[in-house]
């Protein structure tokens, strides 16, 4: 009690929102409006996962004057290359068979990271600036739930009655919000070290050709040099290791890769892509290196991997695949693919060359101390080890249930007409 008798006013802490923060127009207007509407403290975390604004200390304190009482900026490089990237390469991980996750893969990292800063400071609150309608919002809720469900998780781009951008940029503009897109180039564009996302704008008429200002880590093919670059990738246990001889981390091999086909117009996706909400949407990406280590990686397990196990990993790379891009990378399913996949990667260890030319790439060339590719067996020349005699035995048991078939019941029996 005061000397008056009133009992003294104190300040209510605020709760703690951990904020997923890009400096991107939507978390910026967020970081604001977090406060202003939901009177919560802000902190703000921006990952560093190989982006086109690799300093990411700009970004940190534009959050920081924007009003949040922390904001950190991590280097996740080296853990996304070594503990996310590996693993897709493993799987040769394409969605429908040609995006190579770039985003999905790296939103489980930034979720994790988003949590273990939500335990640090005690934060009841995470929040991201997904939309209602993409993918995103699916792969952070449900890697944020996967690591801690007792997390409450705002998404105020799916609650806010800002309908469109323009009126997202005027409500920034009216609160002081400094923002990078403009109103001529709305592109959304995410980029990782595994390659660029674009859509939007003129991007939504799919008969609109993409324009030129939207690539920026490959070149135009028809600008590339006329002569073919030739690059051998090194790999042990299913992981690149080195380009053209030289050994290095996974991290500075996937740069090097996006500069070596970057600059040979490699890399370059238009698809329409079948979304976790059920849109269809067309997409643009950049995916030099991915792209580029994919195929050299299939390549390698075709000499190394025998025809069961080729088969058998095909259809796991699809089903691990459609889980990462549907957010689930925290699941016991994607593990357990993981774990078939660590043991078929034992003996993936090799080199395999490529050439790249005015944004195609070729094979030219493969070989491993683990190759089950046997010459003697293979070769129609001298040499020959090959038992041709044992080939009419197997074929008659080969053939047996076809033959019995077509006596009983197909065209040998009269029963039914070939073809």
């Amino acid at each position: 009690m005061t000397a008056t008798g009133q009992t003294p006013q104190t300040d209510t802490p605020k709760e703690k929102v951990v904020l997923a923060y890009s400096g991107g127009l939507d978390t910026s207007v967020i970081v604001k409006w977090l406060q202003v509407e939901m009177n919560l403290d802000v902190i703000a975390i921006c990952g560093n996962v190989g982006q086109d604004e690799k300093d990411l200390a700009a970004t940190k304190q534009k959050a920081l004057d924007l009003g949040a009482i922390v904001s950190e900026a991590i280097d996740m490089r080296e853990e996304y290359a070594d503990v996310i990237l590996s693993k897709a390469i493993w799987a040769n991980g394409k969605y429908e068979g040609t995006y190579p996750l770039l985003s999905a893969l790296s939103r489980p990292l930034i979720a994790k990271h988003i949590v273990d800063l939500a335990h640090q400071y005690g934060a009841k609150y995470v929040a991201h600036g997904c939309t209602g309608k993409g993918n995103d919002q699916v792969r952070f809720d449900t890697c944020i739930h996967g690591l801690d469900p007792s997390l409450t998780i705002l998404a105020p781009v799916r609650e806010w009655n800002l309908t469109t951008r323009e009126e997202e940029m005027e409500w920034a503009e009216a609160h002081g919000v400094p923002v990078p897109t403009t109103r001529k180039r709305p592109y959304s564009i995410d980029d990782n070290l595994w390659g660029r996302a674009i859509e939007c704008g003129v991007l939504e008429d799919t008969w609109n050709t993409p324009p030129s200002d939207i690539w920026t880590m490959t070149a135009n093919p028809e600008d590339c040099p006329n002569e073919p670059e030739t690059v051998v990738i090194g790999f042990e246990g299913g992981i690149p290791t080195s380009i053209n001889g030289e050994k290095m981390s996974l991290l500075d091999v996937i740069i090097k890769a996006n500069e070596i086909a970057g600059r040979n117009g490699f890399g370059r996706i238009d698809v329409i892509e079948d979304r976790v909400v059920g849109i269809k949407s067309r997409e643009c990406y950049e995916c030099p290196a991915s792209l580029l280590l994919i195929q050299a990686h299939q390549t390698l397990e075709s000499l190394c991997l025998d025809a069961e196990c080729l088969r058998e990993k095909a259809k796991l790379d699809v089903d691990w695949a459609h889980a990462v891009y549907n957010g689930l990378w925290f699941s016991q399913n994607r593990m357990a693919i993981d774990a078939y996949n660590a043991y078929t990667q034992k003996y993936v260890t090799g080199e395999v060359r490529l050439k790249l030319c005015k944004g195609g790439l070729f094979v030219d060339g493969m070989r491993s101390p683990y190759s089950l590719y046997d010459y003697g067996l293979a070769t129609y020349d001298e040499g020959d080890t090959f038992d041709h005699t044992a080939s009419k035995g197997f074929i008659e048991l080969h053939g047996l249930q076809s033959r019995t078939w077509s006596r009983v019941q197909g065209p040998g029996s009269g029963m039914q007409s070939a073809l």
